[in-house]
């Protein structure tokens, strides 16, 4: 299930001092975007960060939660998102510094994708069909 438009907006909200937030649905999730770089996925109103090797021991918290994975032909498929611990909620700066890692994660696998792959048409930090949720004032 996606993200629940009252979730997405408490995200957009909590992650504005970041950059431009928007949300875009994506194989049953909720991607959550920062000036174009995903940084986070959203199920069933589930927050998960995005983790690289830079990032894992920075989220060493997180890894006691089950990660975002689904499963293929009788194996398990890894996302690189971790569960955002739920005490980050009532702690918005720290929310915030969370955010800020997984951000840097998202721009370093971009980077590493566009190097993997030069023939791709599509650029880092250029997602596909999003909506931009703005906090109300």
């Amino acid at each position: 299930m996606v993200s629940s438009d009252s979730f997405a907006e408490f995200l957009c909200e909590q992650l504005a001092p970041l950059g431009r937030i928007a949300m875009g649905r994506m194989f049953g999730k909720t991607g959550v975007f920062c000036d174009g770089f995903m940084l986070a996925m959203v199920r069933d109103d589930t927050l998960y960060f995005r983790v690289d090797d830079d990032s894992r021991a920075a989220f060493k918290e997180a890894e006691s939660f089950p990660p975002l994975n689904y499963e293929k032909k009788g194996g398990t498929i890894d996302l690189s998102f971790w569960r955002a611990p739920e005490r980050l909620f009532d702690k918005p700066d720290e929310l915030v510094t969370w955010a800020r890692l997984a951000l840097e994660a998202a721009r370093r696998v971009a980077v590493k994708r566009e190097r993997t792959a030069p023939g791709r048409n599509r650029r880092p930090g250029k997602p596909g069909k999003q909506r931009t949720r703005r906090a109300k004032s």
